[in-house]
């Protein structure tokens, strides 16, 4: 018989305007009625004609079509295929059989035996093998049933997203439901399989079947470290709304006990923030109840106004270094605990705010506690190119307070600083000169240190500080290894004047010295905080050379610079005047970095004392990065404390590297020269296949309490569904610059 092909339409087919019509009400008509809510996808299939073609055709067109030998029909976005076939008109229902293949919405299924509503998209499917578009997933079930275009229900079956008949890894459930419009996927009694062996089984688990957030229990985290021994952790994640979001994490450590901890993080238009919260009851080794509160806040209220906070608590000072698993968390020693309101003008702003900390001290190298600032409050005024001057005034009020078992003979105190300044910026092509003249003012009202006979006392300071900058610009053309380049040459000098005045009653509240750099080269104060103002006659002396690019990108910086004491500065942090240096020039600093190459990037600081004919501290940092997933990473850094103590000597290696077409060590060691000892390490190696990777990575680092504790990550993470184990990619993304995932693309 010769090949016929029919065309089948609804027997009231719409027109474009009356279909736009009907499918923004038909939600309301299908309430109205009682009736299930159909999708949108249901009401552009049912809107749809149907195209039917087969090699025999017989029936009442009008009612019902037997089909036969090399079916097709054909609605919207579903298209089906099969050796035989009953089409039912008024029902809108096809029943096929016989190398049955459907394809809906890009979804694909092959079975036995098809039973199917073209426009809801009810029905199911014997015995079938299906792939997903979406996330590329397949498996194969007894049973297929579909409750419309979006909702599938599966019996018996597997899911994974390997490719071909023997997947890597899938998991086997009794059932299997998969909501696209959702993009979740839910199983019950549930075995994964990896490598044909089963390493979990869970009676309920959801995964996503995309990349979207999603609500439910997350994968057992398994992991040990050498203070809290084995640790599981099962979390249980809550979606709440696409800007809110909770997670819980209840936590089994072996040598400790049961752990509950919490995270919520939001995130609107004018606020975010996150919390997280830890509970330990009845630790096994301290035999005390231990937590941990963190949580951040910003939100704006008004254009001009907002507010936030940053809170920290811990239950004792060792708690970070027993449970934190990152070198910077474990060596935490001050928690903040901040709360501030800002508002600002068109010129100005104001802020003020709370602060204070909890100190959590070590025995072996304990610290001053800072004072808390309760209140502080801060006003910032400038405005620049007025009539040719730029000006600002900055002021400070601050109560510096202390615990009565912290104070020590330590005093208290108000604190009122005053800062105007303006200077007239003189900019042409090729050199720039900016002169400045500033007050710095400040007055203390004093408690007297508990225990003292001394009464309270007012003292004030008035300081006028002179400032000129000024500089040149040369430029010339060039190569830089072998391509046009254009390098400059930019000489610079900066003087300052500063009168001296006698400091040695005054507190030191925040005062510190600055960290000696190129930038404070140019500072006018030589500390930080508002305690200490040095005197100041000298000047400052620099050279910057940079090679660009043609777009104009920065390739190398080389920079040198040195400051002359025309008169010895005499204000020092303990008030005395300064009578023992009679040094006349500060140590020589010299600085190299760029983008060498596409592949190299260098970084280096010198900073060697011309007086003493020493190096007193010098930094090498070198990164090769020669292609996505491939670094190296080189850091040497010494720092002398006086002319006869290394203060440190260390160098740290790490990098990410492939050993083979699919296998990739990771690594970080940070060793300390005059110890003879490594501080902290991180070894481990990464294995991808095209639908898992494996991870193990082992970790040992130094805590505040000079003690160490060692981690291992062990992760296996199955594309489309989950990651088992413990997750180490926070400390690989940390301890190696540059370290890519090796399962995100390029």
């Amino acid at each position: 018989m010769s090949r016929h092909t029919a065309t089948h339409q609804p027997r009231y087919r719409l027109s474009t305007l009356a279909t736009a019509i009907a499918l923004a009400y038909l939600p309301l008509l299908a309430a109205a009625q009682g009736l299930p809510n159909p999708t949108r996808s249901q009401a552009i299939e049912e809107s749809q004609p149907a195209e039917i073609s087969a090699e025999s055709m017989s029936g009442r067109p009008d009612r019902e079509l037997q089909l036969d030998r090399a079916v097709e029909i054909q609605r919207g976005q579903t298209a089906i295929k099969a050796d035989h076939a009953l089409y039912l008109q008024i029902e809108d229902e096809v029943t096929a059989s016989g190398n049955v293949w459907i394809k809906r919405f890009g979804d694909m299924y092959r079975g036995e035996k098809l039973k199917l509503n073209m426009g809801s998209g009810a029905g199911y499917v014997i015995h079938p093998e299906y792939k997903l578009e979406k996330n590329n997933a397949q498996g194969h079930a007894q049973r297929i049933d579909f409750e419309n275009n979006e909702r599938a229900v599966i019996s018996d079956g597997t899911y994974s997203t390997c490719e071909g008949p023997d997947p890597d890894w899938y998991l086997k459930a009794d059932t299997l439901r998969l909501d696209t419009g959702r993009d979740v996927g839910t199983a019950s009694k549930t075995i994964v399989y990896f490598k044909g062996v089963p390493i979990m089984g869970l009676p309920l688990m959801s995964f996503p079947l995309s990349n979207a957030r999603k609500s439910g229990a997350l994968p057992p985290t398994i992991g040990a470290t050498s203070k809290g021994g084995l640790q599981v952790e099962v979390p249980y994640y809550f979606n709440i709304a696409p800007n809110r979001d909770l997670t819980l994490f209840p936590k089994i450590i072996s040598r400790r006990g049961f752990q509950l901890g919490a995270e919520g993080r939001y995130l609107g238009e004018t606020y975010s923030g996150q919390t997280r919260v830890e509970l330990l009851p009845d630790d096994q080794q301290t035999k005390t109840n231990r937590y941990s509160l963190a949580s951040i806040h910003n939100q704006t209220l008004t254009p001009k106004l907002s507010f936030g906070w940053n809170l920290n608590r811990a239950s004792d000072n060792e708690y970070t270094s027993d449970f934190a698993q990152t070198i910077t968390a474990s060596s935490q020693r001050l928690l903040p605990r901040d709360v501030y309101v800002n508002y600002s003008g068109t010129y100005w702003n104001t802020v003020a705010r709370m602060t204070s900390y909890q100190l959590l001290q070590d025995p072996l190298t304990p610290i001053v506690r800072p004072y808390d600032r309760l209140p502080q409050l801060n006003l910032h005024a400038g405005r620049e190119d007025v009539q040719g001057f730029d000006w600002g005034f900055d002021s400070e009020f601050s109560r510096f307070s202390l615990p009565d078992e912290e104070l020590a003979g330590r005093p208290r105190g108000d604190r009122l600083v005053i800062n105007p300044q303006v200077s007239y910026p003189i900019v042409r092509p090729g050199y720039f000169i900016t002169p400045k003249l500033s007050l710095h003012a400040t007055s203390y009202q004093l408690e007297a240190p508990a225990g003292s006979l001394l009464p309270s006392s007012t003292l004030t300071r008035t300081l006028p500080i002179f400032s000129i900058d000024s500089g040149l610009m040369f430029e010339r053309d060039t190569t830089f290894f072998g391509q046009k380049a254009r390098q400059t040459l930019e000489p610079r000098l900066f003087y300052v004047y500063a009168p001296y005045r006698d400091q040695s009653q005054f507190p030191n509240f925040d005062s510190a010295e600055a960290t000696f750099n190129y930038a404070q080269l140019f500072s006018e104060n030589r500390y930080s905080g508002s305690d200490r103002i040095s005197d100041a006659n000298q000047l400052t002396a620099a050279l910057t050379s940079r090679y660009l690019d043609p777009n104009g990108a920065e390739r190398l910086r080389l920079s040198l610079g040195q400051r002359y004491y025309i008169s010895t500065p005499r204000v020092t942090l303990t008030g005395a005047p300064n009578s023992a240096s009679q040094e006349s020039r500060s140590d020589l600093l010299l600085a190299a970095s760029g983008r060498v190459t596409n592949a190299l990037r260098l970084d280096s600081a010198v900073q060697y004392s011309v007086n003493q004919s020493s190096l007193s501290s010098s930094y090498f940092g070198a990164q090769w990065l020669p292609a996505p997933k491939k670094v190296l990473n080189a850091e040497y850094r010494y720092v002398r404390k006086s002319s006869s103590v290394e203060l440190l000597k260390q160098v740290k290696l790490s990098g990410q590297w492939p050993l083979a077409d699919r296998i990739y060590a990771v690594g970080r060691v940070s060793y300390s020269m005059p110890d003879k000892k490594l501080v902290d390490s991180l070894l481990g190696m990464e294995y991808k296949e095209d639908c898992w990777i494996f991870r193990v990575v082992a970790q040992r680092i130094t805590t505040a309490t000079a003690k160490s504790n060692s981690t291992i990550f062990l992760q296996l993470e199955l594309n489309g569904l989950s990651k088992i184990g413990s997750n180490p990619l926070g400390a690989l993304h940390q301890n190696i610059p540059g370290y890519q995932e090796i399962g995100v693309p390029n």
